[in-house]
């Protein structure tokens, strides 16, 4: 996540959700799945999605009594919010970091018969971080089995770290291990290898560094937000670069790179390397004569049943007053075997 979701979204989603109860012409048929999105949107910030059965899951950021967002649909078109995965943190987290805003930036796999939400805990501005584990058997509540057991910390920066431990996320490599990637500024992003039954680093003080954007002299270096998925012999990185968390004057896009290892050099189209701040160009804001969907970033992936790929993320609407907004948009893979948003 992003470095902080800055309190007043709170209001703000209200005034988005009545913004968005008020009576629309419907789509055309060919308007794009993002134009046709309906339901609970917002506040959405640094959403995963994953499907278990016939219903897609969204992950989100939460605050308050609210620590993780929880949406589903049936058709990836209309959502419904559901009850938080937690309403406090946990006793190793408050210890941890004190002081700790919520539980940001979650990501959802599922793992060996259980569902697998890694999640942060920090506080605005500082890399004494920390990356949680929760686990469940199902991820709908009515089902037997269904409760979310937290299963302690996973990795922690402090403020020696040259990392920030924050923005995780869950991936298995071809050869079966088990890595995480995470990241926010400071020397960029981390990739750490995982046992496979506990789910936490066997190395964790080892990490591979596998991007980062150098700094100008006393200034930040803003990527975060790492994302890996395995496609067509390659790993690829997504990755947010400037600034999330101001509303409609967000900065944040989303580059990527593709590299044969997963630990890397991960490159972009032109052969720009990931560890200097290159990239290609995956998610940019509205082209200035819309302006409407502002610093579209923090993505995640879904690669759906039938084949599709998606790619959900999160924008600030200009129409509803910054609001942070759910966004989901079909991929396809060009002919130059590089992927394409159709956002």
């Amino acid at each position: 996540m992003a470095r902080q979701i800055i309190t007043h979204f709170t209001s703000i989603a209200l005034l988005a959700v009545a913004g968005t109860a008020c009576a629309q012409q419907a789509p055309p048929p060919d308007a794009t799945l993002n134009s046709r999105l309906t339901g609970d949107l917002t506040p959405t910030h640094d959403p995963v999605i994953i499907r278990e059965g016939d219903s897609y899951h969204v992950f989100s950021t939460g605050h308050g009594k609210r620590l993780i967002e929880t949406r589903s649909s049936k058709d990836l078109i209309h959502w419904t919010a559901g009850d938080p995965v937690f309403t406090a943190l946990p006793a190793w987290a408050t210890n941890a970091i004190p002081g700790g805003e919520g539980m940001w930036a979650p990501d959802i796999s599922y793992v060996d018969g259980r569902h697998r939400l890694y999640y942060s805990v920090s506080t605005f501005g500082s890399n004494r971080s920390a990356i949680g584990l929760a686990t469940s058997a199902t991820l709908d509540p009515k089902a037997p089995g269904y409760g979310w057991r937290d299963e302690g910390l996973v990795v922690m920066s402090t403020r020696t770290s040259d990392y920030n431990a924050i923005d995780p996320n869950f991936v298995i490599d071809r050869e079966g291990r088990h890595w995480l990637t995470l990241g926010s500024f400071w020397t960029g992003i981390k990739l750490f290898e995982l046992d496979r039954k506990t789910g936490k680093p066997l190395h964790p003080d080892k990490p591979y560094s596998i991007a980062r954007r150098p700094a100008p002299v006393g200034g930040p270096a803003p990527i975060e937000a790492p994302f890996i998925i395995d496609h067509g012999g390659y790993y690829w990185l997504m990755a947010s670069y400037d600034y999330c968390c101001k509303g409609v004057n967000s900065t944040y896009y989303t580059v990527i790179g593709r590299s044969k290892a997963i630990t890397g050099p991960y490159l972009g189209k032109d052969g720009s390397s990931m560890m200097n701040g290159g990239g290609t160009i995956f998610l940019r804001a509205d082209l200035q004569e819309q302006q409407r969907w502002r610093g579209p970033g923090h993505a995640g992936w879904l690669h759906d049943r039938d084949g599709k790929d998606y790619v959900v993320y999160h924008a600030y609407d200009k129409q509803q007053n910054g609001a942070p907004t759910l966004r989901i948009a079909p991929v396809r893979w060009g002919a130059d075997g590089w992927p394409v948003a159709e956002y």
